[in-house]
């Protein structure tokens, strides 16, 4: 766990909405993901700085417990351009907090580490929390991935 400033950033992408609630976002989020992979949406995505994966968390009705946004995508230079079917947020900097998630992808430590978040005890600002896939995410198996959590 590191404090960092996070610079403004977009991102254009795919979204769902989507809750924590009865496990609503297990389901909606590895759909989000199998659509983004099945359409090879990265490919889609125009000006993009690199093929960086953001999975953002956005527009919080409230807290994690509560309805909120998930937008799969990557860093682009602007969103003057965007593909149909596809969003594009501008999202500011701030305080955050960095964690890594470091294991099997596909036996969720993505999750176990949120699961863990949501218990901390953090000074959250619930504006835009974010998973970065990058080149230590290549191997699905032995993964890094970093989480950044907006707080006050």
């Amino acid at each position: 766990m590191k404090k960092i400033q996070q610079e403004a950033f977009k991102v254009i992408g795919i979204t769902v909405r989507t809750t924590n609630e009865n496990g609503q976002a297990g389901t909606d989020i590895v759909a989000l993901w199998n659509k983004f992979m099945a359409e090879g949406i990265v490919d889609k995505i125009p000006n993009k700085i690199d093929t960086t994966v953001y999975s953002i968390y956005t527009e919080y009705e409230s807290d994690h417990t509560k309805p909120y946004t998930t937008m799969l995508g990557c860093k682009v230079s602007t969103i003057k351009e965007v593909p149909q079917g596809m969003r594009a947020i501008e999202f500011k900097g701030g305080n955050y907090i960095k964690f890594i998630a470091k294991g099997d992808l596909t036996q969720g430590v993505v999750f176990n580490k949120w699961t863990k978040i949501w218990e901390m005890d953090l000074d959250r600002r619930y504006t835009a929390d974010f998973e970065v896939y990058g080149e230590k995410a290549q191997n699905p198996t032995d993964a890094e991935v970093a989480i950044f959590i907006a707080i006050k």
